[in-house]
């Protein structure tokens, strides 16, 4: 039987390399209206999946940290991405008293868990890792695999922090994609995710994979791990997503589009950037079920599958 749960609404961001939501008058009378305009929907939980900088110096980690701790969101879960090279300088904005105050947690590789502010627990698998490319942050040779127990035969080591398979985890939060799923980019039209990452998150099937890196893959896609189908998410109209800043998605049992639990799995890409780095592009707003914080099991119980 299901432990019980609580409708939880995620407003879910990555690659705002240091851009602030727009004010909500606009600046020009010749700029069209953005979806990324201050202030964010509220929500409880907000998800940050990295690049929050354009080149990780520390004026950049503070414009971004001060108006995500100023979200009404109790619980704020970031993760760096490979844009944040100088980790080092930022680290004590992120980590310190007055971030943990203000509901800020900034995740490092691993589990997490903890509770919402209403009531509800969430279980959190985080990675800022990508696949190596020039010289940028947490790179990581494709043909290793840092995510699963068991190691394909093209590895050397073992994976630290490998993900745990279901039932374990309710969210992974990654930098980067899977292989496959939204990862295309232009005008190459090659899918560079990885997977590794795929293969892991076939094993853990949370109810929601956060991502970003690749700007071109902004959207949502919807996986039945039983059939293969992978299925667009639709959202309304650009007006109304403008309108309501944020692309809406209810998967809560009372929607009658309610995610299957370990049958389904919602990927969403929430570059906020296009690929010429302008901020074009909506939230993500996700309702979810999500199990109530006294029936989440102890870490022990968690199994990292084969």
């Amino acid at each position: 039987m299901s432990p019980p749960t609580i409708k939880t609404r995620i407003l879910i961001l990555s690659d705002t390399h240091t851009h602030p939501p727009f004010p909500s008058s606009p600046s020009s009378p010749s700029q069209p209206p953005l979806p990324y305009t201050s202030p964010l929907p509220p929500s409880d939980i907000l998800i940050h999946s990295g690049d929050l900088t354009l080149s990780g110096r520390l004026p950049e980690y503070n414009s971004t940290y001060n108006w995500i701790a100023a979200h009404p969101a109790t619980l704020k879960l970031v993760i760096p991405g490979n844009h944040d090279v100088s980790l080092d300088e930022g680290w004590g904005v992120w980590r310190g008293e007055e971030a943990r105050g203000r509901g800020v947690v900034f995740l490092e590789e691993g589990v997490w868990r903890g509770e919402v502010g209403n009531g509800a627990g969430v279980r959190v698998y985080s990675s800022p890792y990508t696949p190596e490319y020039q010289d940028w942050a947490f790179p990581y040779p494709r043909h290793i695999d840092r995510f699963n127990p068991t190691p394909s035969s093209n590895t050397t080591l073992p994976a630290t922090n490998p993900i745990p398979a279901h039932p374990a985890i309710d969210i992974i939060i990654t930098h980067g994609p899977p292989k496959n799923i939204l990862d295309k980019t232009y005008p190459s039209n090659s899918h560079v995710g990885c997977s590794h990452l795929l293969k892991a998150v076939s094993r853990c099937k949370p109810r929601l994979h956060c991502f970003g890196h690749i700007h071109e893959g902004w959207g949502a896609e919807r996986m039945n791990w039983g059939t293969g189908e992978v299925r667009r998410v639709e959202v309304a109209q650009r007006e109304k997503v403008v309108r309501e800043k944020g692309a809406y998605v209810d998967l809560s049992e009372r929607s009658g589009e309610g995610l299957r639990w370990g049958e389904e799995t919602v990927f969403v890409n929430a570059s906020i950037m296009d690929v010429g780095y302008k901020a074009v592009n909506a939230p993500w707003i996700v309702d979810l079920d999500l199990p109530v914080w006294g029936e989440i099991g102890k870490p022990e119980d968690d199994e990292l599958g084969g």
